[in-house]
């Protein structure tokens, strides 16, 4: 259990929250989200692992279909070990389109190369975007975190501090991407397929981390996220007293009144 699932009950206070700490509950729910919302430890094994098979059979034999075939088998089969266990399958579907995608264009093209080409474009497409939407005041990161934070985008308007944080992480996400294809499309031009997929592999995670990283310390440091879910459902229930309490005063003045 996170600590949001599991406050300590000595700790806590009805007026101050879960915790005596406002900084630490606010990092402690800032973790938990970025944790969700990126699939944690396993999602991002699922996400390296078919990539990792495909450069280890293509290094082995040098045959593409074999390995674009491979990769393709285990992507799907993580997805279907999370429908028989239950889980949630939002990361590994992104996962397994991603893989049939490289899978289509390596045997396609009968090229190695192939098979990183749509992800490489994907990436460096998602570098460009979160530093323009930065640049413009309207960070991307916000747009896929709001929901997490149950915010939606209310940080655009009423939370000016929480709108600067993330402006700040969508730059830093977008100039790390940018960053790591740099480095990735020289190689993908003059170099061999195989050097290529193992500096792929070893550049899936450290620029992930440093990414989310930047992320939790920026936000973990931001004003609280507005919980607009819970604004709208206190909405409701007050409308719906509001409608209650007229029923009732409609009810009592025009029902039958006895007679002396």
């Amino acid at each position: 259990m996170t600590s949001l699932d599991k406050p300590n009950s000595h700790e806590a206070d009805p007026h101050t929250g879960p915790g005596t700490d406002p900084a630490a509950d606010q990092a402690a729910v800032t973790q938990a989200a970025l944790f969700d919302a990126f699939g944690g430890i396993r999602g991002t094994v699922e996400t390296m692992l078919p990539g990792l098979l495909f450069v280890m059979i293509y290094t082995i034999n040098k045959d593409v279909k074999l390995s674009a075939i491979a990769a393709g088998a285990v992507a799907v089969l993580l997805v279907i070990v999370r429908l028989l266990r239950k889980d949630t399958v939002k990361h590994a579907f992104s996962g397994v389109f991603g893989v049939g995608v490289g899978v289509a264009f390596a045997l396609f093209t009968g090229s190695p190369k192939g098979f990183y080409l749509p992800g490489m474009i994907y990436g460096a497409g998602l570098g460009v975007a979160f530093t323009l939407s930065a640049l413009v005041g309207f960070p991307l990161l916000g747009v896929i975190l709001g929901p997490v934070f149950k915010e939606n985008l209310s940080w655009r308007t009423r939370n000016p501090g929480r709108k600067k944080a993330y402006i700040k992480a969508s730059l830093a996400w977008g100039l790390i991407f940018l960053a790591k294809y740099a480095i990735l499309f020289p190689l993908y031009w003059w170099g061999d397929a195989t050097q290529l997929g193992w500096v792929l592999v070893a550049l899936k995670l450290p620029p992930m981390v440093l990414a989310v990283y930047f992320t939790w310390v920026f936000l973990a440091k931001a004003p609280p996220p507005i919980d607009v879910i819970a604004e709208w459902e206190a909405e409701e229930r007050a409308e719906k007293e509001r409608a209650a309490a007229v029923a009732a005063t409609t009810t009592d003045g025009s029902g039958p009144r006895h007679r002396r």
